[in-house]
């Protein structure tokens, strides 16, 4: 039975996923975002959000920290470089998955996990929501421009009739 164990094994060994989870995290620093199954996102999610909260102090006791989870020099390099300063106001919640349905050969259910701050697609959708539109009142202030100008190419007509009178 198992009563209270709340850890998906993904089918594996500890040794094996272990390895898979790092792998799979050094990938998705370095690309943003990878497609897999739910299953071992969800896994994912859970293995690289503590990585990512540590990389927002760089200092050499993370770095080294972050470097025996992850196994990958570049990977440290690129965390604390580029992902680091994009994340540091985030409070957390590093990490989005958005399911793509299932996968032709064994029906698995498949996603997308990403990197919340390197999507410029929800970015772009957030700012351009924000932008506001200037809305002109086409009744009222036209005719009040109409009277304006109407008044003042009557007072140009009478400047214009003396100096034709001359």
């Amino acid at each position: 039975m198992r009563h209270s164990r709340k850890f998906n094994h993904l089918g594996r060994t500890s040794a094996h996923r272990e390895l898979m989870l790092s792998n799979m995290a050094v990938s998705l620093i370095m690309y943003k975002n990878i497609k897999t199954t739910v299953a071992k996102a969800k896994a994912l999610r859970v293995y690289v959000e503590p990585i990512l909260t540590r990389s927002k102090t760089d200092s050499t006791h993370a770095r080294r920290i972050a470097f025996a989870d992850l196994r990958d020099k570049y990977a440290i390099k690129e965390l604390f470089g580029i992902v680091s300063p994009k994340i540091a106001n985030r409070p957390g919640g590093y990490t989005r998955i958005i399911r793509l349905g299932q996968r032709a050969g064994d029906g698995a259910e498949m996603c997308l996990i990403e990197l919340v701050d390197f999507n410029d697609t929800y970015s772009q959708a957030k700012t351009g929501a924000k932008k506001t539109t200037r809305r002109v009142r086409r009744g009222g202030a036209s005719k009040a421009n109409k009277e304006v100008n109407s008044t003042s190419n009557e007072a140009a007509e009478v400047i214009e009739e003396p100096k034709v009178a001359e």
